[in-house]
């Protein structure tokens, strides 16, 4: 099933009901964040986002990435990135090396240390993920999930290019 905007490309403001609509879809999903953040933090010690940048580069060919390639993989600002890469290096979760094709950049590589936590949060990760969000549907109910989040995704590519961002 194909979800399609209900709306014309017209302006106007959002209703009531759209704007409620709207703050539970995003409480709802800071709530799930910070659910899933705190569990994974007791679970394994690791933040939020030094997950997002662990499975990264766990997926990586060669268990490595460039750090501008990381920062446009898991959406994060550059700045922001560093500053983290920074905190995991000094942790021994990542290390960074001059990257071998571009003298000006460099590569995160994944350490020992960080694959091992990682692989040690993994299994923990899942079960909240399980718990909290996928048990919350029926398997059709999922899907419609699946749908709406793959409509809201292309939505805001097509925005996106449109904006030239």
């Amino acid at each position: 099933m194909k979800v399609t905007p209900a709306r014309s490309a017209g302006r106007r403001s959002p209703t009531a009901h759209d704007l409620k609509v709207w703050r539970e879809f995003i409480e709802t999903g800071e709530h799930l964040r910070s659910l899933i953040g705190s569990r994974l933090q007791v679970d394994s010690e690791l933040s939020s986002g030094d997950y997002a940048v662990l499975l990264a580069l766990a997926e990586a060919n060669g268990k490595r990435m460039r750090s501008s390639e990381l920062a446009n993989h898991i959406e994060w600002e550059r700045s922001r990135l560093s500053h983290h890469l920074g905190r995991m290096e000094s942790r021994g979760l990542i290390s960074r090396e001059k990257c071998a094709t571009d003298s000006r950049g460099a590569d995160v590589v994944l350490t020992e240390r960080g694959s091992s936590l990682f692989r040690r949060a993994s299994a923990p990760h899942l079960k909240a993920v399980q718990e909290l969000f996928i048990d919350a549907f029926t398997p059709e109910l999922l899907t419609k999930v699946d749908e709406v989040t793959a409509a809201l995704r292309g939505h805001l590519a097509s925005l996106s290019a449109i904006e030239g961002g």
